[in-house]
Protein backbone atom coordinates (compact mmCIF):
# COMPACT_ATOMS: atom_id res chain seq x y z
CA UNK A 1 0.00 0.00 0.00
CA UNK A 2 1.31 3.42 -0.92
CA UNK A 3 0.35 6.63 0.77
CA UNK A 4 -0.69 9.35 -1.65
CA UNK A 5 0.46 12.72 -0.36
CA UNK A 6 -0.05 16.31 -1.43
CA UNK A 7 2.64 18.76 -2.48
CA UNK A 8 2.32 20.53 0.88
CA UNK A 9 2.69 17.26 2.79
CA UNK A 10 5.80 16.43 0.76
CA UNK A 11 7.33 19.83 1.48
CA UNK A 12 6.62 19.43 5.19
CA UNK A 13 8.23 15.97 5.16
CA UNK A 14 11.32 17.41 3.48
CA UNK A 15 11.50 20.25 6.02
CA UNK A 16 11.45 17.66 8.80
CA UNK A 17 14.51 16.01 7.25
CA UNK A 18 16.34 19.35 6.99
CA UNK A 19 15.50 20.11 10.62
CA UNK A 20 16.80 16.74 11.78
CA UNK A 21 19.85 16.68 9.46
CA UNK A 22 21.10 20.20 8.71
CA UNK A 23 23.08 20.20 5.49
CA UNK A 24 21.55 17.00 4.12
CA UNK A 25 21.77 16.89 0.33
CA UNK A 26 18.30 15.77 -0.75
CA UNK A 27 18.80 17.31 -4.17
CA UNK A 28 21.94 15.26 -4.72
CA UNK A 29 20.10 12.08 -3.77
CA UNK A 30 17.19 12.96 -6.05
CA UNK A 31 19.46 13.80 -8.99
CA UNK A 32 21.37 10.54 -8.62
CA UNK A 33 18.08 8.63 -8.80
CA UNK A 34 16.96 10.59 -11.86
CA UNK A 35 20.23 9.73 -13.61
CA UNK A 36 19.91 6.07 -12.60
CA UNK A 37 16.35 5.79 -13.92
CA UNK A 38 17.42 7.56 -17.11
CA UNK A 39 20.11 4.95 -17.74
CA UNK A 40 17.74 2.08 -16.97
CA UNK A 41 14.83 3.26 -19.10
CA UNK A 42 16.45 4.79 -22.19
CA UNK A 43 18.76 3.51 -24.92
CA UNK A 44 22.29 4.88 -25.18
CA UNK A 45 22.42 8.23 -26.92
CA UNK A 46 22.23 11.96 -26.36
CA UNK A 47 20.09 13.34 -23.55
CA UNK A 48 18.31 16.68 -23.66
CA UNK A 49 17.53 18.17 -20.24
CA UNK A 50 14.87 20.88 -20.10
CA UNK A 51 15.32 22.68 -16.77
CA UNK A 52 13.36 25.31 -14.94
CA UNK A 53 14.74 27.75 -12.35
CA UNK A 54 13.62 25.96 -9.18
CA UNK A 55 14.62 22.89 -7.23
CA UNK A 56 13.06 20.63 -9.83
CA UNK A 57 15.36 22.18 -12.38
CA UNK A 58 18.24 21.67 -9.97
CA UNK A 59 17.45 17.95 -9.82
CA UNK A 60 17.56 17.86 -13.61
CA UNK A 61 20.80 19.82 -13.91
CA UNK A 62 22.67 17.70 -11.37
CA UNK A 63 21.34 14.61 -13.17
CA UNK A 64 22.65 16.11 -16.42
CA UNK A 65 26.12 16.42 -14.88
CA UNK A 66 25.96 12.78 -13.78
CA UNK A 67 24.81 11.53 -17.21
CA UNK A 68 27.48 13.55 -19.02
CA UNK A 69 30.04 11.02 -17.78
CA UNK A 70 28.92 8.50 -20.40
CA UNK A 71 26.81 10.28 -23.04
CA UNK A 72 26.35 13.67 -24.68
CA UNK A 73 24.02 15.94 -22.71
CA UNK A 74 22.39 19.15 -23.92
CA UNK A 75 20.68 21.57 -21.51
CA UNK A 76 17.93 24.07 -22.29
CA UNK A 77 17.11 26.58 -19.54
CA UNK A 78 13.45 26.90 -20.40
CA UNK A 79 12.92 30.04 -18.29
CA UNK A 80 16.32 31.53 -19.29
CA UNK A 81 17.70 30.91 -15.82
CA UNK A 82 18.53 27.85 -13.79
CA UNK A 83 19.41 26.54 -10.35
CA UNK A 84 22.80 28.15 -9.70
CA UNK A 85 24.71 25.18 -8.26
CA UNK A 86 23.07 22.70 -10.62
CA UNK A 87 23.94 24.80 -13.65
CA UNK A 88 27.55 25.14 -12.48
CA UNK A 89 27.77 21.34 -12.12
CA UNK A 90 26.30 20.77 -15.59
CA UNK A 91 28.72 23.23 -17.17
CA UNK A 92 31.69 21.73 -15.33
CA UNK A 93 30.68 18.28 -16.62
CA UNK A 94 30.75 19.54 -20.22
CA UNK A 95 27.02 19.78 -20.94
CA UNK A 96 26.20 21.97 -23.92
CA UNK A 97 23.60 24.74 -23.61
CA UNK A 98 20.99 25.65 -26.20
CA UNK A 99 18.07 28.05 -26.53
CA UNK A 100 14.48 27.15 -27.48
CA UNK A 101 15.23 26.76 -31.18
CA UNK A 102 18.35 24.80 -30.38
CA UNK A 103 16.34 22.49 -28.17
CA UNK A 104 13.96 21.74 -31.04
CA UNK A 105 16.95 21.03 -33.28
CA UNK A 106 18.57 18.79 -30.63
CA UNK A 107 15.35 16.80 -30.34
CA UNK A 108 16.08 15.11 -33.68
CA UNK A 109 19.08 13.26 -32.19
CA UNK A 110 17.89 12.85 -28.60
CA UNK A 111 17.46 9.37 -27.15
CA UNK A 112 15.78 10.86 -24.08
CA UNK A 113 14.33 14.15 -22.87
CA UNK A 114 14.43 14.85 -19.14
CA UNK A 115 11.60 17.18 -18.14
CA UNK A 116 12.70 19.18 -15.08
CA UNK A 117 10.83 22.39 -15.81
CA UNK A 118 8.35 22.65 -12.94
CA UNK A 119 7.85 20.78 -9.69
CA UNK A 120 5.18 19.92 -7.15
CA UNK A 121 4.25 23.46 -6.15
CA UNK A 122 3.91 24.96 -9.62
CA UNK A 123 0.76 26.23 -11.26
CA UNK A 124 -0.72 23.95 -13.91
CA UNK A 125 -0.08 24.63 -17.59
CA UNK A 126 3.03 25.50 -19.58
CA UNK A 127 4.55 28.66 -21.07
CA UNK A 128 4.05 28.81 -24.84
CA UNK A 129 7.63 27.91 -25.80
CA UNK A 130 7.67 24.96 -23.42
CA UNK A 131 4.23 23.81 -24.59
CA UNK A 132 5.49 23.87 -28.19
CA UNK A 133 8.50 21.80 -27.20
CA UNK A 134 6.39 19.31 -25.22
CA UNK A 135 4.14 18.83 -28.25
CA UNK A 136 7.21 18.32 -30.45
CA UNK A 137 8.49 15.59 -28.10
CA UNK A 138 5.18 13.79 -28.38
CA UNK A 139 5.00 14.18 -32.14
CA UNK A 140 8.54 12.87 -32.57
CA UNK A 141 7.92 9.98 -30.14
CA UNK A 142 11.02 10.86 -28.14
CA UNK A 143 10.76 9.29 -24.66
CA UNK A 144 10.37 11.79 -21.83
CA UNK A 145 11.49 11.15 -18.26
CA UNK A 146 9.67 13.57 -15.96
CA UNK A 147 11.19 14.66 -12.66
CA UNK A 148 8.54 14.49 -9.92
CA UNK A 149 5.69 14.98 -12.39
CA UNK A 150 5.21 15.91 -16.05
CA UNK A 151 5.56 19.69 -16.07
CA UNK A 152 2.19 21.35 -16.55
CA UNK A 153 0.21 19.04 -14.27
CA UNK A 154 -1.15 19.98 -10.85
CA UNK A 155 0.47 17.66 -8.31
CA UNK A 156 -2.66 17.60 -6.15
CA UNK A 157 -5.22 16.83 -8.84
CA UNK A 158 -6.11 14.28 -11.48
CA UNK A 159 -7.30 16.98 -13.86
CA UNK A 160 -5.83 17.30 -17.34
CA UNK A 161 -3.77 20.39 -18.20
CA UNK A 162 -1.37 21.21 -21.05
CA UNK A 163 1.73 19.26 -20.04
CA UNK A 164 4.51 16.96 -21.11
CA UNK A 165 3.47 13.38 -21.77
CA UNK A 166 6.04 11.25 -19.98
CA UNK A 167 7.08 7.72 -20.82
CA UNK A 168 8.44 7.47 -17.27
CA UNK A 169 8.18 9.64 -14.18
CA UNK A 170 10.52 9.47 -11.22
CA UNK A 171 9.06 10.78 -7.98
CA UNK A 172 10.37 10.84 -4.46
CA UNK A 173 9.21 9.17 -1.22
CA UNK A 174 5.74 8.23 -2.52
CA UNK A 175 3.17 9.04 -5.18
CA UNK A 176 1.19 12.26 -5.43
CA UNK A 177 -2.46 12.58 -6.56
CA UNK A 178 -1.57 13.34 -10.18
CA UNK A 179 0.30 10.03 -10.42
CA UNK A 180 -2.73 7.91 -9.50
CA UNK A 181 -5.78 9.89 -10.65
CA UNK A 182 -6.82 9.84 -14.30
CA UNK A 183 -6.65 11.65 -16.64
CA UNK A 184 -3.48 13.24 -15.23
CA UNK A 185 -2.06 9.80 -14.41
CA UNK A 186 -2.26 8.89 -18.10
CA UNK A 187 0.40 11.52 -18.81
CA UNK A 188 2.82 10.19 -16.18
CA UNK A 189 3.66 6.87 -17.87
CA UNK A 190 5.42 4.40 -15.60
CA UNK A 191 5.91 5.95 -12.18
CA UNK A 192 9.15 5.07 -10.38
CA UNK A 193 9.01 5.84 -6.64
CA UNK A 194 12.48 6.26 -5.17
CA UNK A 195 13.65 6.63 -1.59
CA UNK A 196 15.71 9.72 -0.80
CA UNK A 197 15.39 9.46 2.97
CA UNK A 198 12.10 11.33 3.48
CA UNK A 199 9.57 9.74 5.82
CA UNK A 200 6.07 9.51 4.38
CA UNK A 201 3.32 10.85 6.66
CA UNK A 202 0.09 9.00 7.36
CA UNK A 203 -2.66 10.05 4.98
CA UNK A 204 -6.34 9.40 4.26
CA UNK A 205 -5.63 8.68 0.57
CA UNK A 206 -3.80 5.49 -0.40
CA UNK A 207 -3.07 3.42 -3.48
CA UNK A 208 -3.33 -0.36 -3.44
CA UNK A 209 -0.64 -2.46 -5.10
CA UNK A 210 -0.66 -5.97 -6.55
CA UNK A 211 1.07 -7.24 -3.41
CA UNK A 212 -1.89 -6.02 -1.34
CA UNK A 213 -4.36 -7.86 -3.56
CA UNK A 214 -2.31 -11.04 -3.21
CA UNK A 215 -2.06 -10.69 0.58
CA UNK A 216 -5.78 -9.96 1.03
CA UNK A 217 -7.19 -12.59 -1.31
CA UNK A 218 -9.28 -15.12 0.71
CA UNK A 219 -7.59 -18.35 -0.35
CA UNK A 220 -9.19 -21.60 0.92
CA UNK A 221 -7.33 -24.08 3.12
CA UNK A 222 -7.66 -27.74 4.03
CA UNK A 223 -10.56 -27.14 6.43
CA UNK A 224 -12.57 -25.01 3.98
CA UNK A 225 -16.00 -25.98 2.72
CA UNK A 226 -18.49 -24.22 0.47
CA UNK A 227 -20.02 -22.30 3.36
CA UNK A 228 -16.73 -21.12 4.86
CA UNK A 229 -15.58 -20.04 1.39
CA UNK A 230 -18.72 -17.94 1.15
CA UNK A 231 -22.19 -18.30 -0.33
CA UNK A 232 -23.35 -15.31 -2.36
CA UNK A 233 -26.99 -14.71 -3.29
CA UNK A 234 -27.34 -12.89 -6.62
CA UNK A 235 -30.45 -10.88 -7.54
CA UNK A 236 -29.54 -9.36 -10.89
CA UNK A 237 -30.86 -9.17 -14.42
CA UNK A 238 -34.33 -8.79 -15.92
CA UNK A 239 -36.25 -9.77 -19.04
CA UNK A 240 -34.70 -6.77 -20.77
CA UNK A 241 -31.16 -7.28 -19.43
CA UNK A 242 -30.71 -11.02 -19.10
CA UNK A 243 -26.98 -10.79 -19.75
CA UNK A 244 -26.44 -8.86 -16.53
CA UNK A 245 -27.47 -11.93 -14.55
CA UNK A 246 -25.03 -14.16 -16.40
CA UNK A 247 -22.20 -11.68 -16.06
CA UNK A 248 -22.63 -11.10 -12.32
CA UNK A 249 -22.94 -14.84 -11.67
CA UNK A 250 -19.81 -15.40 -13.75
CA UNK A 251 -17.92 -12.80 -11.71
CA UNK A 252 -18.93 -14.46 -8.44
CA UNK A 253 -18.06 -17.98 -9.59
CA UNK A 254 -14.71 -17.09 -11.14
CA UNK A 255 -13.72 -15.14 -8.03
CA UNK A 256 -14.08 -18.34 -6.01
CA UNK A 257 -17.47 -18.23 -4.28
CA UNK A 258 -18.19 -21.43 -2.38
CA UNK A 259 -21.72 -21.35 -3.77
CA UNK A 260 -23.80 -18.99 -5.86
CA UNK A 261 -27.55 -18.80 -5.33
CA UNK A 262 -29.55 -17.03 -8.04
CA UNK A 263 -32.77 -15.25 -7.00
CA UNK A 264 -33.26 -12.82 -9.88
CA UNK A 265 -35.86 -12.66 -12.66
CA UNK A 266 -33.96 -14.33 -15.49
CA UNK A 267 -35.23 -17.82 -16.42
CA UNK A 268 -33.47 -20.55 -14.48
CA UNK A 269 -32.85 -22.53 -17.65
CA UNK A 270 -30.73 -19.74 -19.10
CA UNK A 271 -28.64 -19.44 -15.94
CA UNK A 272 -28.19 -23.19 -15.45
CA UNK A 273 -27.35 -23.80 -19.09
CA UNK A 274 -24.31 -21.57 -18.63
CA UNK A 275 -23.52 -22.28 -14.97
CA UNK A 276 -24.82 -25.66 -13.78
CA UNK A 277 -23.27 -25.26 -10.32
CA UNK A 278 -25.61 -22.38 -9.47
CA UNK A 279 -28.38 -23.11 -6.96
CA UNK A 280 -31.70 -21.50 -7.81
CA UNK A 281 -33.64 -19.77 -5.06
CA UNK A 282 -33.02 -18.30 -1.62
CA UNK A 283 -31.21 -19.98 1.25
CA UNK A 284 -28.27 -19.61 3.55
CA UNK A 285 -25.83 -16.97 2.33
CA UNK A 286 -23.05 -14.70 3.60
CA UNK A 287 -23.54 -11.83 1.12
CA UNK A 288 -25.85 -10.58 -1.62
CA UNK A 289 -25.44 -8.84 -5.00
CA UNK A 290 -28.28 -6.56 -6.08
CA UNK A 291 -29.28 -4.29 -8.94
CA UNK A 292 -27.21 -5.10 -12.01
CA UNK A 293 -29.57 -5.13 -14.99
CA UNK A 294 -32.78 -4.54 -13.04
CA UNK A 295 -33.84 -1.81 -15.42
CA UNK A 296 -36.44 0.80 -14.54
CA UNK A 297 -39.15 -1.60 -13.42
CA UNK A 298 -41.20 -1.00 -10.32
CA UNK A 299 -40.48 -2.60 -7.00
CA UNK A 300 -36.78 -1.80 -6.70
CA UNK A 301 -37.23 -0.20 -3.27
CA UNK A 302 -38.97 -3.27 -1.94
CA UNK A 303 -36.32 -5.61 -3.31
CA UNK A 304 -33.49 -3.70 -1.65
CA UNK A 305 -35.41 -3.42 1.63
CA UNK A 306 -36.15 -7.14 1.52
CA UNK A 307 -32.49 -7.86 0.99
CA UNK A 308 -31.70 -5.94 4.14
CA UNK A 309 -33.88 -8.33 6.12
CA UNK A 310 -31.44 -11.16 5.34
CA UNK A 311 -28.99 -9.51 7.72
CA UNK A 312 -25.94 -10.02 5.49
CA UNK A 313 -23.81 -7.45 3.69
CA UNK A 314 -24.71 -6.59 0.12
CA UNK A 315 -23.08 -5.28 -3.03
CA UNK A 316 -25.49 -2.72 -4.48
CA UNK A 317 -25.05 -1.90 -8.15
CA UNK A 318 -26.75 0.00 -10.97
CA UNK A 319 -30.54 0.42 -10.60
CA UNK A 320 -30.61 -0.65 -6.96
CA UNK A 321 -28.43 2.35 -6.05
CA UNK A 322 -31.44 4.61 -6.46
CA UNK A 323 -33.65 2.51 -4.17
CA UNK A 324 -31.54 2.45 -1.02
CA UNK A 325 -33.45 2.05 2.24
CA UNK A 326 -33.29 4.69 4.93
CA UNK A 327 -30.70 4.31 7.66
CA UNK A 328 -27.05 3.39 7.69
CA UNK A 329 -25.87 0.55 5.49
CA UNK A 330 -22.95 -0.62 7.60
CA UNK A 331 -20.98 -3.40 5.93
CA UNK A 332 -22.52 -2.81 2.48
CA UNK A 333 -20.64 -1.91 -0.69
CA UNK A 334 -22.12 0.51 -3.23
CA UNK A 335 -20.65 0.39 -6.76
CA UNK A 336 -21.74 3.45 -8.78
CA UNK A 337 -20.11 4.93 -11.84
CA UNK A 338 -19.83 8.73 -12.08
CA UNK A 339 -23.30 9.23 -13.54
CA UNK A 340 -24.94 7.12 -10.86
CA UNK A 341 -23.01 8.85 -8.10
CA UNK A 342 -24.08 12.22 -9.51
CA UNK A 343 -27.74 11.14 -9.37
CA UNK A 344 -27.29 9.99 -5.77
CA UNK A 345 -25.84 13.39 -4.85
CA UNK A 346 -28.16 15.50 -6.98
CA UNK A 347 -25.27 17.05 -8.88
CA UNK A 348 -23.84 16.83 -12.38
CA UNK A 349 -21.62 14.08 -13.72
CA UNK A 350 -19.08 16.77 -14.58
CA UNK A 351 -18.88 17.73 -10.90
CA UNK A 352 -18.23 14.12 -9.86
CA UNK A 353 -15.53 13.78 -12.52
CA UNK A 354 -13.91 17.03 -11.38
CA UNK A 355 -14.11 16.25 -7.63
CA UNK A 356 -14.23 12.45 -7.31
CA UNK A 357 -12.71 12.32 -3.83
CA UNK A 358 -15.12 14.86 -2.40
CA UNK A 359 -18.12 13.13 -3.95
CA UNK A 360 -17.27 9.53 -3.09
CA UNK A 361 -16.46 10.50 0.50
CA UNK A 362 -19.77 12.30 0.86
CA UNK A 363 -21.85 9.28 -0.20
CA UNK A 364 -19.87 6.96 2.09
CA UNK A 365 -20.32 9.36 5.00
CA UNK A 366 -24.04 9.77 4.38
CA UNK A 367 -24.91 6.09 3.85
CA UNK A 368 -22.44 4.40 6.19
CA UNK A 369 -21.49 2.06 3.35
CA UNK A 370 -18.20 1.64 1.55
CA UNK A 371 -18.45 3.19 -1.91
CA UNK A 372 -16.55 2.01 -4.99
CA UNK A 373 -16.61 4.75 -7.63
CA UNK A 374 -15.94 2.97 -10.92
CA UNK A 375 -14.07 4.53 -13.81
CA UNK A 376 -10.60 5.04 -15.24
CA UNK A 377 -9.45 5.55 -11.66
CA UNK A 378 -11.41 3.52 -9.12
CA UNK A 379 -11.83 4.95 -5.63
CA UNK A 380 -13.11 3.08 -2.58
CA UNK A 381 -14.26 5.39 0.20
CA UNK A 382 -15.02 4.35 3.77
CA UNK A 383 -17.44 6.22 6.04
CA UNK A 384 -14.41 7.47 8.00
CA UNK A 385 -13.24 9.41 4.94
CA UNK A 386 -10.31 7.18 4.10
CA UNK A 387 -10.05 6.44 0.37
CA UNK A 388 -8.08 3.66 -1.29
CA UNK A 389 -7.34 3.80 -5.02
CA UNK A 390 -7.53 0.40 -6.70
CA UNK A 391 -4.77 -0.95 -8.91
CA UNK A 392 -5.14 0.68 -12.31
CA UNK A 393 -5.95 -1.24 -15.46
CA UNK A 394 -6.16 -0.56 -19.19
CA UNK A 395 -8.98 1.26 -20.94
CA UNK A 396 -10.17 -1.99 -22.56
CA UNK A 397 -12.44 -2.66 -19.57
CA UNK A 398 -14.53 0.43 -20.34
CA UNK A 399 -17.34 -1.56 -21.92
CA UNK A 400 -20.86 -2.70 -21.14
CA UNK A 401 -20.95 -5.61 -18.71
CA UNK A 402 -17.69 -4.94 -16.88
CA UNK A 403 -19.56 -3.48 -13.92
CA UNK A 404 -21.86 -6.52 -13.74
CA UNK A 405 -18.86 -8.85 -13.55
CA UNK A 406 -17.24 -6.59 -10.95
CA UNK A 407 -20.36 -6.68 -8.77
CA UNK A 408 -20.23 -10.49 -8.77
CA UNK A 409 -16.51 -10.52 -7.94
CA UNK A 410 -17.05 -8.13 -5.04
CA UNK A 411 -19.99 -10.19 -3.81
CA UNK A 412 -17.84 -13.30 -3.69
CA UNK A 413 -15.16 -11.48 -1.72
CA UNK A 414 -17.73 -10.00 0.66
CA UNK A 415 -19.19 -13.47 1.24
CA UNK A 416 -15.70 -14.78 2.00
CA UNK A 417 -15.46 -12.34 4.90
CA UNK A 418 -13.58 -9.35 3.53
CA UNK A 419 -14.69 -5.97 4.89
CA UNK A 420 -16.73 -4.04 2.35
CA UNK A 421 -14.01 -1.51 1.50
CA UNK A 422 -11.43 -4.24 1.01
CA UNK A 423 -13.80 -6.31 -1.13
CA UNK A 424 -14.20 -3.24 -3.34
CA UNK A 425 -10.47 -2.58 -3.63
CA UNK A 426 -9.55 -6.23 -4.25
CA UNK A 427 -12.42 -6.80 -6.68
CA UNK A 428 -11.71 -3.71 -8.78
CA UNK A 429 -7.98 -4.42 -8.69
CA UNK A 430 -8.16 -8.07 -9.72
CA UNK A 431 -10.36 -7.17 -12.69
CA UNK A 432 -7.87 -4.46 -13.72
CA UNK A 433 -4.86 -6.75 -13.26
CA UNK A 434 -6.54 -9.46 -15.33
CA UNK A 435 -7.21 -6.98 -18.13
CA UNK A 436 -3.60 -5.76 -18.01
CA UNK A 437 -2.28 -9.31 -18.24
CA UNK A 438 -4.61 -10.08 -21.16
CA UNK A 439 -4.36 -6.98 -23.33
CA UNK A 440 -6.81 -6.39 -26.12
CA UNK A 441 -10.58 -6.15 -26.57
CA UNK A 442 -11.65 -9.17 -24.55
CA UNK A 443 -15.33 -8.96 -23.58
CA UNK A 444 -16.10 -8.91 -19.85
CA UNK A 445 -17.32 -12.51 -19.72
CA UNK A 446 -14.01 -13.66 -21.25
CA UNK A 447 -12.01 -11.63 -18.71
CA UNK A 448 -14.11 -13.13 -15.92
CA UNK A 449 -12.99 -16.59 -17.03
CA UNK A 450 -9.37 -15.43 -16.81
CA UNK A 451 -9.64 -14.14 -13.24
CA UNK A 452 -8.75 -17.55 -11.70
CA UNK A 453 -5.40 -17.59 -13.52
CA UNK A 454 -4.68 -14.07 -12.26
CA UNK A 455 -5.54 -15.09 -8.70
CA UNK A 456 -3.27 -18.15 -8.94
CA UNK A 457 -0.38 -16.00 -10.14
CA UNK A 458 -0.95 -13.44 -7.38
CA UNK A 459 -1.11 -16.09 -4.66
CA UNK A 460 2.04 -17.74 -5.99
CA UNK A 461 3.88 -14.45 -5.29
CA UNK A 462 2.98 -14.48 -1.58
CA UNK A 463 5.84 -15.77 0.61
CA UNK A 464 4.92 -19.04 2.29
Amino acid sequence: MRAVISAAEMRAAEEAVFAAEPGVDLMGRAAAEVARIARVTSPPGPVLVVAGPGNNGGDGLFAAADLAADRPVVVWLAMERGHEDGLAAARAAGCAEVDALGALDALADAALVIDAVTGLGSRPGLPDEVATFAAACEAAAVPVLAVDLPSGLDADSGRAHPSFRAHDTVTFATVKPCHVQAPAADRCGRVHVVDIGVDVPATSLRQAEESDVAAWWPAPHSASDKYSRGVVMVDTGSAQYQGAALLSVSGALHAGAGMVRYTGRVPSGLVLSRFPSVVMGEGRAQAMVLGSGWGDGEGSEGRVSAARLHGVPAVVDADALHALPAGRLDGWLLTPHAGELARMLGCTRAHVEAEPLVCVREVARHTGAAVLLKGATQYVAEPSGRVTVAVAGPGWTAQAGSGDVLAGICGSLLAAGLPAWRAGVVGASVQAITAARNPGPHPPDELARRVPATVAELLASVPQ
